[in-house]
């Protein structure tokens, strides 16, 4: 069974597709997104998921193509904000490189705007922000090999963080 060379978690606004797509470049791999796996799957976005189905509907979809992803890549994958709420992904993620990129929601907040398009951000944002991130922390924190804190940094210092952390060389 293959396995990915790095996952990497976080809250939604992180910088997790960004970020990935330096790490594979730096890396000379590939990069997948657990998130466009569901749109392209799905034929619609997330919000739209999220708004006609609901969330344990769209969390159910997530834990599918998290695991199919888990199984078949090989290179960088970002899973989406919400995967590690799923205790079976969890499991999954025992033994993988998981790099949890964390931030404070005044960076979210300039980052993402916490805006209206996050399903889970509709209604007051901040204190959703918030809460959603109490809610999930300490799950980020169980799956996590390195925690690199993105506040005030660019996504290649990011990048340069994160391969220090795993302590893995460029292709």
């Amino acid at each position: 069974m293959s396995a990915p060379l790095i996952v990497l978690v976080g809250p939604m606004g992180v910088g997790k597709s960004t970020v990935g797509q330096l790490l594979a470049d730096r890396l000379g791999v590939g990069y997948r997104d657990t998130d466009d796996d569901i749109v392209a799957v799905e034929g619609r976005s997330i919000a739209d998921i999220f708004v006609d189905e609901g969330e344990p509907a769209f969390r159910a979809i997530e834990k599918r193509a998290v695991h199919t992803a888990l199984a078949e890549h090989e290179g960088v994958l970002a899973l989406g904000g919400g995967a590690v709420l799923d205790a079976d992904t969890r499991a999954l993620l025992t033994g993988q490189r998981v790099v949890y990129l964390s931030m404070d929601v005044e960076e979210a907040v300039k980052r993402t705007g916490l805006n209206a398009a996050r399903p889970l951000l509709a209604v007051n944002p901040r204190k959703q922000w918030r809460e959603l991130m109490e809610a999930r922390r300490h799950l980020y924190e169980e799956v996590a090999t390195a925690v690199v804190p993105t506040d005030g940094r660019t996504p290649e210092e990011v990048t340069e963080a994160a391969l220090d952390a795993l302590e893995l060389k460029e292709a």
